[in-house]
């Protein structure tokens, strides 16, 4: 991925929690949700399987603070 692109669509992500089965990051807008879902699962379900976690599910969430996710 070229990095003007991993900067337009991870930038502003921030990371949530890691629960071993899922792994929740906050995104900044649900349009940046979408396309990051959309354009980049295969690749995110790529690496978590290169890392041995291919059950670990990849949420993502619009917010950015820790009160958003109650």
């Amino acid at each position: 991925m070229p990095p003007e692109d991993f900067h337009r669509w991870f930038g502003a992500t921030a990371y949530a929690s890691d629960s071993s089965d899922q792994i929740t990051i906050w995104v900044p807008s649900e349009s940046i949700r979408r396309h990051i879902v959309n354009q980049y699962h295969d690749a995110l379900f790529a690496a978590l399987e290169s890392l041995g976690r291919a059950d670990t599910h990849v949420r993502f969430v619009v917010g950015g603070t820790e009160e958003d996710e109650d």
